[in-house]
């Protein structure tokens, strides 16, 4: 039977409407301009990708462009990627990620930069942007080595002062480098080398996969 318009049009690929998500996608990669490196959604949540460099001004364009007005710091942390995924992952080691909220439009976003130095890693600080960003800066600080420059209070915030380190670093040994005791003499805590054994903490199916089974 020969198609009707009726039928024909029927079999013709119809355009699905974006998710919300989605539309929140293509708002933000026309609104940011060169700002971001790209822009996806991946299980209904959307992603913006940044160099480190542009953070400040990424972050102002995210909070005061009409459409977007993503006003509120809703979390702050640091990623290591060091040996993510077998070691098949070339790009930078250290990234910042930021979650934001828009209170007006019910909105949420994330925003990953990357940090270009591996040695030392560093992004401006969000302080000036959104106040909030602060203490969330500290802790990525003091757990992964992260600088923020701009801040102006950037010290540890969970470890102790004399810690060595930054324990969540993936090449940060379990057990750390030093321990503290009270020392009854001096009356005082002191430091000292750890001396807790090195034990294998790879979980023995991933150990199986690489080395093969014993």
């Amino acid at each position: 039977m020969p198609d009707t318009p009726e039928t024909a049009n029927a079999l013709e690929p119809q355009s699905l409407p974006l998710s919300l998500a989605g539309q929140l996608v293509q708002s933000a990669s026309a609104k940011l301009g060169g700002l971001v490196s790209r822009a996806y959604e991946s299980l209904g949540e959307v992603t913006v990708e940044a160099p480190g460099a542009t953070l400040i001004e990424l972050g102002l364009a995210l909070r005061d462009t009409q459409g977007l007005e993503f006003d509120t710091l809703i979390d702050l942390c640091g990623v290591d990627y060091m040996g993510f995924k077998d070691g098949r992952y070339e790009g930078p080691r250290f990234a910042v990620v930021v979650h934001l909220l828009s209170v007006v439009r019910n909105q949420r976003i994330r925003l990953k930069v990357f940090c270009t130095d591996d040695d030392l890693p560093q992004v401006p600080s969000l302080v000036s942007v959104w106040p909030a960003s602060g203490w969330y800066e500290r802790e990525a600080f003091d757990l992964y080595g992260i600088v923020f420059a701009g801040h102006n209070d950037l010290r540890r915030i969970l470890t102790d002062y004399g810690f060595v380190g930054h324990p969540f670093r993936k090449d940060f040994p379990t057990s750390g480098y030093v321990e503290m005791r009270y020392d009854a003499q001096q009356r005082r805590v002191v430091y000292q080398p750890v001396t807790i054994e090195p034990r294998e903490i790879t979980p023995r199916v991933v150990r199986e996969e690489q080395y093969g089974r014993a």
